[in-house]
């Protein structure tokens, strides 16, 4: 695809499309950029779930040059389960947001994860910490209404200006651009917004892969020990 001067090789989509033409990616498929700079997380596509803005989102960011991999979640609904207090399981299936191991080791071995996680501040909030629970990494956080470093880090989430008193995540966020409407189009403003975001981070000395914590994963049931 040419973006401006630049090509860039995209490996798009482990699947057919879903909808009519086959527009809309399915869940739990990842469309692999050439250089792993950026992931995109987008949720799982359904009635309320779209998948609009990341779509604009990252042929955005891919107009400043910047390498951005989509990732669809298999489970991308709803709030992680152990914040519902059901089970302190997730799978990755079902009605509740989860991740499967597979999932994270494809958010891992890139630089930067980018989150858009729906219009409810809660859910973006619980979705990021389940996320980065697992992972290294840096996250920028794309949202609608307002939230601060603050609001992270009193949920125990690691970020750039405030240290929680609790650290549960092993990756931080840090950035938050506010503004940006799941299923609206996303203005041009919040687009050069996220791209400076982003490019302060990769002007950074950052890991080019993420370690996963793979004891989490055996102990909450994502991935079998090797004794198994």
């Amino acid at each position: 695809m040419m973006f401006g001067r630049e090509t860039q090789l995209v490996d798009c989509r482990e699947t057919m499309g879903l909808g009519r033409g086959g527009g809309l990616a399915q869940r739990g498929t990842l469309s692999e950029a050439a250089r792993p700079d950026v992931v995109a997380i987008a949720m799982s596509p359904g009635r309320r779930h779209i998948t609009k803005p990341v779509c604009e989102i990252t042929q955005g960011l891919r107009r400043e040059s910047i390498q951005v991999s989509v990732l669809v979640l298999e489970a991308g609904a709803g709030v992680p389960m152990d914040e519902t207090g059901s089970s302190n399981v997730s799978r990755g299936y079902g009605a509740n947001f989860g991740l499967t191991a597979k999932e994270i080791e494809q958010i891992a071995r890139h630089k930067i994860v980018l989150l858009n996680m729906g219009n409810v501040n809660s859910h973006i909030i619980s979705k990021t910490k389940k996320i980065l629970k697992y992972i290294n990494i840096p996250a920028v956080v794309a949202c609608e209404y307002p939230i601060d470093f603050e609001d992270f880090a009193k949920a125990g989430i690691k970020t750039k200006l405030v240290k929680p008193k609790n650290p549960e995540t092993e990756g931080t966020v840090a950035a938050i651009v506010s503004g940006i409407t799941r299923g609206e189009t996303c203005s041009r403003i919040k687009l050069n917004e996220l791209a400076k975001e982003i490019r302060q981070i990769l002007g950074q000395k950052i890991e080019s892969t993420h370690a996963v914590r793979s004891d989490l994963l055996i102990k909450e049931g994502l991935m079998a020990s090797e004794e198994e």
